[in-house]
């Protein structure tokens, strides 16, 4: 027994006879819940009222869900398409047999996309303010979301990391094995904590939540950086620009856009209009 070795074998789900609730469904779940707690506290902060952040936590569920696999399908396995693709929308597997297996492949990249779309419809049919406003507020709770999504990934031992050679790590008795991994899930996990903690206290105590597209490139810029890099001891997920281009993986490709964005927010763009 080595003092830095874990052997991860837990438990993923609890069977009620007619249902079985799968924990990362519930990290899912409390991710939708503590960040609609955070967002209600921004609000009310900003003098909006419940019937917007009830619209609000609508379009994000909605939004983050369905991007988040069609990210992963796209990006990662676009066979689904044409060998079974109910199978993208429905929490069932049809090829080989009908089976329940909840909602498994869900990409960031697709959620982030998806997010600022979904905030976007959301701000031209409810709020009516700008895109920005409602991204530079709702990526605070999403920082925070995404810590227990990993957490997630963890417990399901999947989106693992690459063997590390030594005695420290994770060994996935799960995934039939008895060398250590880097608990890739767990390094994230950890970043993202700091991320949501800058982003919040970058909104409560200082003026940049008054910079029009700042907390947003902050966000992008903070999280896709520490993805980038954590990606450098995952296991490699494949997808299409890892296979065509080579150099880096899918994810670490997916991240570099998204964090030339986010630096064009928070160093170069001026809003045209500004709030009243």
């Amino acid at each position: 027994m080595f003092l830095l070795q874990i052997n991860w074998d837990p438990i993923k789900f609890l069977d009620l006879g007619f249902f079985k609730l799968h924990f990362y469904s519930v990290m899912w779940i409390v991710a939708f819940v503590l960040g609609f707690a955070i967002t209600k506290r921004i609000y009310k902060n900003e003098g909006e009222s419940d019937e917007s952040l009830d619209s609000l936590f609508i379009y994000s569920v909605l939004g983050i869900m369905l991007g988040a696999r069609l990210g992963h399908v796209i990006f990662y396995q676009p066979e689904l398409i044409t060998e079974d693709f109910f199978s993208i929308f429905l929490p069932f597997k049809f090829k080989g047999g009908f089976e329940f297996t909840g909602f498994q492949g869900l990409a960031s990249h697709g959620a982030a996309i998806a997010m600022i779309i979904s905030m976007y419809l959301y701000n031209k049919k409810v709020l009516k303010k700008t895109v920005l406003w409602i991204l530079d507020r709702v990526v605070i709770p999403v920082a925070l979301g995404a810590v227990f999504v990993r957490l997630g990934n963890f417990i399901n031992s999947e989106i693992i990391g690459d063997f590390t050679g030594t005695n420290y790590g994770v060994v996935f008795k799960q995934l039939g094995e008895t060398a250590p991994r880097h608990p890739a899930q767990l390094y994230e996990a950890f970043f993202y904590i700091f991320v949501f903690l800058i982003l919040f206290f970058t909104y409560w105590k200082t003026k940049k939540s008054e910079q029009q597209g700042f907390l947003f490139g902050l966000f992008l810029v903070l999280l896709w950086t520490v993805r980038f890099f954590v990606e450098y001891v995952k296991v490699s997920q494949g997808g299409f620009l890892e296979e065509t281009l080579g150099v880096f993986s899918t994810g670490q490709w997916l991240s570099i856009p998204f964090v030339i964005i986010g630096l064009y927010f928070m160093f170069i763009y001026k809003p045209k209009n500004k709030l009243n």
